[in-house]
């Protein structure tokens, strides 16, 4: 029986990782595997390369043929210039640095939710409601604002033509 070392595809479309294993040479690319050896995730940044270099060499002693690319990975293991990600802070350790940072108080989360203010209702009258004979102030105080709103727009109404005979003096 030919024996091979390969990688056997697995994860999805666009998104590919490999199981390095052994095979007998005859069967389908992602069949049934002799052993599992290692594992290559080429989409990672540095690639996760992972293999059980030991079983290699027994297999690699028993006459197995490895592919280009699993020979290709074998040498990485062995020559020691496999590039490994850095470790991930964890994220509680990343917000206390974010607290201490804004100067806050060192556990700041442990205090809990802070209480929603209720909104503060109005006592305004509807529009479907008439005013009330008590409130004659209010009516009075609406005409006066009234009035020097309509005196503005009288002034702006007289100052438009004298502004366009400035204009035109200007351009020409």
């Amino acid at each position: 029986m030919a024996v091979k070392i390969r990688l056997k595809r697995m994860g999805k479309i666009r998104a590919p990782y490999y199981r390095v294993v052994v095979m007998d040479s005859r069967t389908k690319r992602d069949g049934r595997a002799i052993e599992e050896i290692g594992k290559y995730h080429p989409t990672e940044q540095p690639s996760l390369i992972d293999i059980d270099i030991e079983r290699a060499h027994y297999w690699l002693s028993q006459g197995a043929q490895p592919t280009e690319a699993v020979a290709a990975l074998i040498k990485i293991v062995d020559e020691g210039k496999l590039q490994t990600k850095e470790p991930k802070t964890p994220k509680k350790a990343l917000y206390e640095a974010a607290v201490a940072a804004a100067g806050g108080k060192k556990d700041a989360g442990t205090d809990g939710p802070t209480p929603r203010k209720k909104a503060a209702k109005k006592a305004e009258p509807k529009a479907d409601e008439a005013p009330k004979a008590d409130e004659p102030k209010a009516e009075a105080t609406e005409a006066v604002t009234d009035a020097p709103v309509a005196d503005e727009a009288k002034a702006e109404t007289e100052e438009a033509p004298a502004a366009a005979e400035a204009d035109a003096a200007d351009k020409a």
